[in-house]
């Protein structure tokens, strides 16, 4: 009698799980995926790995890295798989954007934003740019989407938007005070919640708690805090409009700003008091090859002679087809 084939055995082994789910208590593997973006040197590896549970030190994020975590409901249950997504190079990537994103992936992602705003001038830049990418990438997903499944695309279109959470550094009342409302203005405005954390490890529990509601889906917590003095920290669906106010500017000046939308009004006000660096300090690099990050001496070295040989080579190139040219 011929032996069972691998793909037999497989298939075996799938209806057995799939039978014993249906008579026990119904429980499914859950699988969710949370992906860090934000600043470089934001501290989004040491939130992942302090919401996993590992203590290694964080090393610099090669492009785009990803981990996983499982965690089980309770005793001899099957446990859910989280999986972790980071993207490295701050705004220099944006491409990869698309990678973990995907149609198959959408209904259970969470985005979590790191924004590093001991540099208050790069924050709205860095911030506006993953955004705008971020959402450029899930549209034209929800759109292809749409094309197989109306109602699905459009419940995503709804939804479509997770916790960001934000550090926070010490700055001048005034200068906090911009800071604060602008950061609860995006929050709310895109469905968010805003927490601030640092390497304090009360505030790492915190955030780690939001993580492991993102992945595992535990229920988050209901505490606020608004107050500006303090680290924020305030669940998404619990600000409004009315609680943060208008723009922090006087009635002449906000006279002044001519813009077409509250988050265009925002950003004047902003960058007003925290003016974005030079287009030449903010440009991208765009190579990761030239990125200092990813600096590697003996590799780096032939590659600058691999350029020179290159260019030697088109310089010669040239001076041939220009003779040509001229014989002809």
């Amino acid at each position: 009698m011929p032996s069972e084939t691998l793909w037999e055995i497989a298939k075996a082994e799938v209806e057995k799980r799939g039978s014993n789910g249906s008579e026990g208590d119904g429980v499914e593997i859950g699988e969710k995926s949370v992906f860090f973006i934000g600043s470089k040197n934001g501290g989004k590896t040491t939130i992942i790995l302090r919401c996993l549970d590992r203590d290694e030190p964080a090393k610099p994020t090669l492009a785009l890295e990803y981990t996983y975590g499982r965690r089980a409901k309770g005793h001899n249950t099957p446990k859910d798989i989280a999986h972790f997504w980071e993207l490295g190079g701050g705004t220099s990537l944006l491409d990869l954007i698309s990678i973990p994103i995907t149609s198959d992936t959408l209904r259970t992602f969470s985005i979590v934003l790191v924004l590093d705003l001991s540099k208050p001038n790069d924050l709205w830049p860095t911030m506006e740019n993953l955004l705008k990418a971020t959402k450029s990438h899930v549209d034209k997903v929800i759109m292809k989407l749409g094309k197989t499944n109306s109602k699905a695309a459009s419940e995503l279109r709804q939804k479509m938007w997770s916790n960001m959470p934000k550090d926070h550094p010490d700055f001048d009342s005034e200068k906090r005070k911009v800071i604060c409302k602008t950061l609860r203005f995006v929050a709310h405005y895109y469905g968010a919640s805003l927490m601030f954390t640092s390497k304090s490890e009360a505030l790492l529990l915190k955030i780690r708690g939001v993580i492991n509601q993102l992945a595992f889906g535990i229920d988050k917590s209901k505490s606020i805090c608004v107050d500006q003095n303090k680290p924020l920290f305030i669940t998404a669906g619990l600000d409004s409009l009315c609680q943060i106010g208008s723009p922090p500017v006087s009635d002449n000046d906000i006279g002044k700003l001519h813009a077409h939308s509250p988050m265009e009004l925002w950003k004047k006000v902003y960058e007003k008091l925290f003016p974005p660096k030079s287009i030449n300090t903010l440009k991208d690099i765009k190579d990761p090859a030239r990125d200092p990050q990813y600096a590697e001496s003996e590799v780096d070295e032939m590659r600058i002679q691999k350029d020179q040989e290159l260019e030697q080579y088109k310089r010669s190139s040239s001076k041939s087809w220009k003779q040509i040219d001229l014989d002809s």
